[in-house]
């Protein structure tokens, strides 16, 4: 890289993330990044591997996918208008070149596979600077708390870790026809298997909701279950998903070996506190619970 920091290039990543519906000129950039615009393009490349425009888009596209999946209650030409696009031509065409659906394909039948190929390859590039973030500041704060017993309905999504979306919209469907809000009742996914070492025939991954009563049967696989109580270890996780398995990863491998605990019987879960598209990637909050004795 020429000359550059990457702690500039994560400070500018998280202010485009938290600016998406504004105007990002690139002297915008280089203003706040105190860069200097002849290098910028280049710089930029260099650290991500894309360039600044296409990162911009993509993140945009990403939202307006997430929004035409999981929020339908918003009308496309909206969407486009705030993705940046003047009319729904340029936003269908530029939407199709990532998802390859137009945007009214994508709402009715989402294909997620182009996608989670697309940002794989981004994450990897930035997961490196989280290794090396949690390997060099301090430990992140693991608190000890007595979790309640909670009754959930659970949609069991087994197979490719790349299917999970496709899983999430039929489990939101459910979910709405059922009135089960996110903002009245919790948001939960329990960890069966690491995505890194799971075959994707063999990955278990549970979408799940808090619920009062027992599910009904229904045409959907939902199921009843319960997390039960006792005591967990929590760590609290800041952005999107694509650095949860490290934070996961950190309380079984370093919090577990520096502790006197013993695991309980029964998965690693997370409670999702705010949800993307509903708040930005970078407010995502995340509890992560390690069951322990």
């Amino acid at each position: 890289m020429i000359n550059s920091s990457n702690k500039q290039f994560e400070n500018i990543l998280h202010y485009i993330n938290e600016h998406l519906e504004q105007n990002l000129t690139i002297e915008l950039l280089c203003d706040i990044s105190f860069y200097s615009k002849y290098h910028f393009h280049r710089q930029f490349s260099a650290f991500l591997g894309i360039s600044v425009a296409k990162y911009i888009q993509l993140q945009r596209l990403k939202k307006a996918a997430y929004q035409l999946s999981f929020r339908k209650q918003i009308v496309i030409t909206e969407i486009g208008f705030n993705a940046g696009f003047q009319n729904s031509e340029s936003f269908s065409r530029a939407f199709k070149n990532v998802f390859v659906q137009t945007p009214s394909q994508f709402r009715k039948n989402p294909n997620w596979q182009h996608w989670q190929t697309l940002e794989h390859q981004l994450n990897q590039r930035l997961n490196n600077r989280v290794d090396k973030m949690i390997n060099t500041t301090p430990s992140p704060q693991v608190k000890i708390v007595d979790f309640p017993e909670t009754k959930i309905a659970v949609l069991e999504h087994r197979g490719s870790p790349n299917d999970i979306l496709t899983s999430v919209g039929k489990f939101i469907t459910w979910r709405k026809q059922n009135k089960l809000s996110p903002k009245v009742n919790k948001t939960f996914n329990l960890l069966y298997d690491d995505v890194e070492v799971t075959a994707d025939k063999d990955y278990r991954f549970d979408i799940c909701v808090e619920i009062k009563d027992d599910v009904s049967e229904n045409d959907f696989g939902i199921v009843t279950k319960k997390i039960p109580q006792g005591r967990c270890a929590v760590l609290r996780h800041m952005g999107n998903d694509s650095t949860i398995e490290k934070y996961v990863n950190y309380l079984y491998n370093q919090w577990l070996t520096e502790s006197d605990v013993n695991l309980r019987d029964f998965p690693c879960f997370l409670h999702r506190v705010t949800l993307f598209p509903d708040v930005k990637e970078h407010e995502m909050i995340t509890d992560i619970y390690l069951p322990i004795e």
